[in-house]
């Protein structure tokens, strides 16, 4: 594989839906970078669990964290291997026949083991980056984590070496005979749109309106 593209494992080989596979590198960044939530699998004594939590990247490296009290943070950060997902839906496909309808999205899923963070230089700088992944600008804004706060939150990193993205876009595909029924076919679009933000009640209201946000 070229350093544009993830090896494929036995774990992240596509086996149904080959076609709708990619390892591209940028590829799979672009859908990490704009998913805020991720879900996290694991096993704890010995049962499947999955929580859903805010995530980041910088460069290869992907990030979670969490209250240190956290029995599935705690699990992988004593050496749980971890399954990592992220899904967009872009589109309900809505075909001609019940059996073809579908959806147009794009996920990413990777597998992996996490390294705790303990260096609160490390922790602080790590803090940064999620917060100006959520808002440019607002870290030199914001009070900034204390020492304590920093000991309270586990951060774990992962190292994105089995990974890989699948991928659905397009018209629904229909059985040939199919098409000529006299019934709506396409794709409903979908996204995500931010609203106007609502300010706090307890807004300082000498501030500029939403100026944390401009």
């Amino acid at each position: 594989m070229s350093n544009s593209t993830y090896d494929i494992s036995p774990r992240t080989k596509m086996v149904r839906g080959h076609k709708r596979a990619s390892y591209d590198r940028a590829t799979v960044h672009r859908i990490i970078d704009e998913a805020i939530i991720c879900h996290v699998g694991t096993v704890l004594d010995g049962r499947p669990v999955m929580i859903p939590t805010a995530h980041w990247r910088a460069g290869e490296q992907f990030y979670i964290h969490g209250a240190t009290k956290n029995r599935v943070l705690a699990a992988i950060a004593d050496g749980a291997e971890a399954c990592i997902c992220i899904t967009h839906l872009d589109g309900l496909v809505m075909a001609r026949s019940a059996f073809h309808h579908s959806a147009n999205y794009r996920s990413v899923v990777m597998y992996g083991k996490g390294r705790v963070l303990n260096d609160p230089a490390l922790k602080m700088e790590q803090s940064a980056l999620f917060i100006e992944k959520l808002a440019k600008g607002r870290w030199d804004q914001i009070r900034q984590p204390n020492i304590q706060e920093l000991k309270a939150t586990l951060f774990l990193e992962f190292d994105m070496a089995e990974v890989s993205a699948k991928i659905r876009s397009g018209d629904p595909v229909d059985d040939e005979e199919d098409y000529a029924l006299p019934v709506w076919a396409g794709v409903l679009p979908c996204r995500t749109v931010w609203d106007d933000p609502v300010d706090d009640r307890r807004l300082d209201r000498s501030l500029l309106p939403h100026a944390t946000l401009a």
